[in-house]
């Protein structure tokens, strides 16, 4: 019974996230954030993220600045390679006129990329190298000390990002189409008649339709995303805790885990182009 407690409480410990909220009596941290109610920030995940973020702007600005015209070297090469397939995906996919979409699939693509590959991260070594950092500067209990390294598997960055997505998604109704466009978009469709009675008594139910329909895609973005990658990660801390038979089951496992990485990154982003194409469009 002992041996199932520690198991709970060890993949408890790695699925917590650090926490900071205002109180009363201050700023407090992770347990004292229990009853803090909705405004508790995630330091680790907004840690990690912006980090990645930063990351990926100096990458991409480090290779525009030694681009060349001649033969490129590797490192040009490989950006180019990833800037050629998010803009082939582009212009396939997003059949309007837009200069934000190609560098906002191109962010969501790497950005969503570099926070999922923090997954092959070994699950104990950065919260392991956390709790030592707070034990020895901060004289803090190692068990008080959390660190979730992969954002993805914080359901507030999946959302967050999903709402940023949903948002532009409104924003270009709204251009494209206009206010009484996005309005007709939402109640004349997709039943309609000719005849004003029949078409009134059917407003309700197409609002009701379209309505769902609108809400459930930054639904969709956020839960898919979190899903996949909080799973993988709860499989790599289940592997962890079987000690060194851990490491060609963990070798596996990564090597299988690399496909859901790429793969969610490239579906948030695809999904992302799709929506925002549906939007810009005014056929209707």
């Amino acid at each position: 019974m002992a041996e199932e407690v520690t198991l709970s409480a060890h993949i408890q410990h790695h699925l917590t996230n650090a926490k900071m909220c205002s109180t009363d009596t201050g700023w407090a941290f992770n347990k004292a954030c229990s009853d803090s109610g909705f405004w508790t920030w995630h330091i680790d995940t907004l840690a990690w993220s912006i980090g990645l973020g930063i990351m990926f702007l100096w990458v991409f600005r480090r290779a525009a600045m030694k681009a060349t015209t001649g033969v490129p070297d590797k490192f040009q090469c490989c950006i180019e390679m990833v800037i050629e397939f998010v803009g082939d995906n582009v212009s396939k996919t997003y059949h309007g006129k837009s200069k934000l979409i190609a560098p906002l699939a191109l962010t969501i693509f790497v950005w969503v990329f570099l926070m999922n590959l923090m997954d092959l991260i070994p699950v104990d070594f950065l919260p392991a190298l956390a709790g030592l950092v707070g034990e020895t500067v901060f004289n803090m209990d190692s068990h008080d000390v959390y660190m979730k390294v992969v954002p993805t598997t914080d359901i507030n960055m999946t959302a967050a990002l999903a709402i940023g997505v949903f948002m532009l998604m409104i924003g270009y109704s709204i251009r494209i189409k206009g206010i009484k466009g996005f309005v007709a978009e939402l109640t004349l469709h997709p039943f309609n008649s000719k005849n004003k009675t029949l078409q009134a008594v059917l407003i309700p139910f197409n609002l009701l339709l379209e309505t769902i329909s609108l809400i459930s895609k930054p639904f969709s973005l956020s839960l898919r995303l979190f899903g996949n990658l909080y799973a993988g990660e709860l499989i790599f801390i289940l592997i962890g805790a079987v000690g060194l038979a851990q490491l060609p089951l963990h070798f596996m496992w990564a090597v299988f885990h690399i496909l859901v990485i790429v793969l969610q990154a490239f579906v948030f982003m695809m999904l992302t182009i799709v929506y925002l194409s549906m939007a810009s469009s005014d056929n209707h």
